[in-house]
């Protein structure tokens, strides 16, 4: 099997299939306490930090899309990328999960490839970023043996219009389709350079209140230039291109609402002069 290695396993999330599905079913008690009224999400946001810290996020989000109807291909946004950054994709092969590989749907990888310009990775020579890696066994035990495209896009206007071509293709090839864009929030404290509101509580509660309040809120209102403004200007979303390409696909789609589920950061973790914010986003 032509199979992308696996990263992070073993250190950001368990390597064994039986301690993943313990924290997976660990979270999910967790998310017992998270509610929406979106009940068929198409699309969401999640966080990509080490499962310890932001899994429980990351994981409810999936999970409330795999309560709908069941995709054909869940398309994953991600990638730290600066705004003249290229474009990545894997359009061949399958992504190693504890569970089991998930496989590339190459017809619309390849439909996007010959659409859009993308550096092109393979199983053996690809960009080591957990953004991606790190929803793939939630998508792999949640959604069970589907398939899936995933693109490293930029914070950048071109990007959404990748996004909307995502949309176009499928319904040409008569795919139904879920879309997740990755990124976290403000990244905050001497380990970032970015210490402006001092330190302590007050820092703390500014990150939490109003930096990452405000690329929340372009989220809630489905403003992915907003999204992608806010990531540039005030560095509250590492991925904002991601989140921004995962709003685009989800309103192409018809969703005309966002909720948010759920807000942490790593601070309630480990509480320290340095810390990230994390949200979790349905639509």
């Amino acid at each position: 099997m032509d199979l992308r290695k696996s990263i992070f396993s073993g250190s950001w999330y368990p390597a064994d299939p039986r301690e993943c599905e313990a924290q997976i079913k660990a979270f999910l008690e967790e998310g017992r306490r998270y509610h929406t009224t979106i009940t068929n999400p198409v699309g969401g946001v999640v966080p990509h930090a080490g499962w310890y810290f932001s899994g429980s996020v990351a994981c409810n989000v999936i999970h409330r899309l795999s309560q709908g109807a069941s995709p054909d291909v869940v398309v994953v946004f991600g990638m730290h990328l600066h705004s003249g950054s290229a474009r990545y994709m894997m359009p061949e092969g399958n992504w190693e999960t504890p569970f089991g590989p998930l496989a590339v749907d190459t017809d619309l990888a390849n439909a996007l490839t010959h659409r859009h310009t993308f550096q092109i990775e393979t199983t053996t020579h690809y960009q080591q970023d957990n953004t991606i890696e790190l929803q793939m066994p939630f998508i792999r035990y949640l959604f069970g043996d589907v398939r899936v495209v995933a693109m490293g896009v930029p914070p950048a206007d071109e990007t959404l219009s990748v996004a909307r071509s995502v949309v176009d293709i499928a319904r040409d090839q008569d795919l139904s389709i879920a879309v997740i864009g990755s990124t976290d929030l403000t990244h905050y404290g001497p380990n970032y350079g970015f210490t402006s509101q001092g330190s302590g509580e007050k820092a703390v509660q500014w990150v939490r209140d109003e930096n990452d309040r405000r690329v929340i809120d372009a989220m809630l209102r489905m403003d992915p230039q907003a999204v992608i403004r806010e990531g540039l200007t005030h560095d509250n979303a590492c991925c904002s291109g991601a989140a921004a390409a995962a709003i685009t696909v989800g309103k192409a789609m018809g969703a005309e609402k966002a909720e948010e589920l759920v807000y942490a950061s790593s601070y309630d973790k480990s509480p320290g002069s340095s810390f990230v914010g994390y949200v979790g986003v349905v639509f």
